[in-house]
């Protein structure tokens, strides 16, 4: 990428000084001429700024910079007085826009000197720069009489805290709210039930913070939609998401993927990998299934969370990382506390905020606005075809207890796209949708044990439950192995080996 630098003149004026100048040591080349003699500035463009008092001397100054700089221009600013802050403000606002649209829009990198031209002219830089108005790097030459000695490095970027701009932090915290506002009418958790807006007024309040978040709720309710939401409403927002699951690796294995290796940590280990913590870094990091996380790594993390650096497997040194941790997990973590399975230390690190994620079948009303958005989803993607969902088959999917909730709502959706072709009847959903075997309806739980009738051996139950819960993980995730054993919480070759069982794809199918 290309280098722009543009600074004031320091060649001084034609004829006397400025009281408050003093004349500098003959061996003293200037702030712009040292920052042009370190090995790292090299600049494509130049600008040097000159009041035309100083235009005789500033031009021998672009002459010497000629030596360094391929293309040098002198910008005459029009005012006998740099010293007028807002004289000098106006008269810079052409110039910033001329750098906005020669340089910065051509993919030219712009720096900036504050060592160079009055104290208002060096200030201006500062505001300019840090109110966004002007996108370019700050650098600073240090004086040598202040460094009497050689200095390791004689140029410094300079960062400024924009909190210390209270008329700036205003703007941006009300940015920050007006982006929350407008990011609620475009929520990813769909749904109007009170569970729902309840869910998303909680999330909003957390987003803001920086604390760590516990998201508790079954399989298939979308907690990780609430960590990308918390994400988003958060001041990390333009940083990384990195979500992983603890359930589907070996403790070792585990490890590796948290915090990294280095190469030659163990066979296989060709090279040093970052895991997520550093891939995170400086941005949000979900941790889904957290209670599968078995004891060793339960340990180690802990220690990463409380000192926030890490050391990879296999490695001396520790690095620090930044991130902000947002857990899921459908077990009752309390209850586990107590049983001795998970670390209460821990326990109480993560649930800094803790948000539940009401399951489908508490917010029945929210069925047929899930089924519109997937309906969407379809004629995005098969060029625009519509399917009509009768009210009959409306009032079917609004009964069933959704035990995999909205992924199975959703996978049973994406099936009307295979077999449907305009309208979806009651006889066109699944058999346990259409009979009503699977109703959260008390009445209907209650007839069904009064009569006795259609009981059937455990067993059979249980492997159609499987069988059920396997396809719908298989249509969501268009039938890759590795993405629906994730979603079902375990391992893939145990997802190959219940496939095989039931008859559902032959090896080779079972492979992809």
């Amino acid at each position: 990428m290309k280098q722009a630098l543009i600074t004031w003149s320091d060649a001084g004026v034609t004829g006397p000084q400025p009281s408050h100048q003093m004349a500098r040591p003959a061996s003293d080349r200037g702030p712009v001429l040292r920052l042009l003699d370190q090995n790292e500035s090299r600049y494509d463009v130049a600008w040097v700024l000159s009041i035309p008092q100083g235009e005789t001397p500033a031009r021998s100054l672009c002459r010497s910079i000629e030596a360094r700089v391929r293309k040098v221009e002198l910008c005459v600013i029009d005012t006998d007085d740099p010293t007028d802050y807002g004289r000098l403000f106006r008269l810079l606002g052409p110039l910033v826009e001329r750098a906005k649209s020669e340089l910065l829009a051509t993919n030219v990198a712009l720096d900036v000197l504050l060592s160079a031209g009055t104290p208002q002219a060096q200030t201006l830089w500062v505001i300019l720069v840090q109110a966004g108005l002007l996108p370019a790097r700050m650098l600073q030459v240090i004086p040598p009489a202040f460094v009497p000695v050689p200095h390791p490095k004689a140029v410094r970027e300079v960062r400024l805290d924009i909190e210390g701009f209270p008329e700036i932090r205003a703007m941006r915290d009300e940015i920050a709210r007006l982006r929350a506002a407008a990011q609620k009418g475009t929520s990813s958790l769909l749904g109007e039930s009170a569970p729902m807006v309840e869910l998303r007024a909680k999330i909003e309040r957390v987003g803001a913070s920086d604390a760590p978040v516990l998201v508790l709720g079954e399989t298939g309710t979308g907690k990780e939609l609430c960590a990308r939401e918390i994400h988003a409403l958060s001041p990390r927002k333009d940083g990384p998401f990195v979500a992983e699951n603890c359930s589907v690796f070996a403790e070792g294995v585990l490890s590796s993927e948290l915090f990294g290796h280095e190469a030659g940590a163990f066979t296989g280990a060709g090279k040093r990998r970052r895991g997520v913590f550093e891939q995170a870094h400086g941005g949000t990091l979900f941790l889904d299934e957290i209670g599968e996380m078995q004891p060793r790594v339960q340990a180690a993390l802990l220690r990463v969370l409380q000192e926030g650096t890490l050391r990879r497997v296999g490695g001396e040194g520790r690095v620090s990382v930044d991130v902000r941790i947002v857990a899921a997990t459908h077990r009752d973590l309390g209850a586990m506390v107590k049983a001795g399975a998970f670390r209460e230390d821990l326990y109480y690190r993560l649930r800094g905020a803790t948000l539940l994620v009401p399951p489908l079948r508490a917010r029945p009303g929210d069925v047929e606005r899930l089924v519109e958005s997937f309906l969407a989803e379809i004629r995005a993607k098969k060029g625009g075809r519509r399917l009509r969902v009768t009210r009959e088959a409306m009032r079917a999917l609004a009964s069933h207890a959704w035990p995999g909730n909205v992924r199975e709502l959703r996978a049973e959706v994406m099936r009307w796209a295979v077999f449907c072709d305009d309208v979806v009847n009651v006889s066109d959903l699944a058999p346990d949708i259409r009979s009503g075997s699977g109703s959260g309806s008390a009445s209907a739980s209650a007839a069904g044990s009064a009569s006795g009738s259609d009981v059937r051996p455990l067993r059979d139950v249980v492997e159609a439950a499987e069988r059920a819960a396997l396809a719908a993980a298989l249509t969501a995730e268009s039938g890759n192995l590795s993405r629906a054993a994730r979603a079902l919480g375990i391992d893939r070759n145990t997802l190959k080996r219940k496939m095989r069982a039931f008859g559902m794809a032959g090896d080779d199918e079972a492979e992809r």
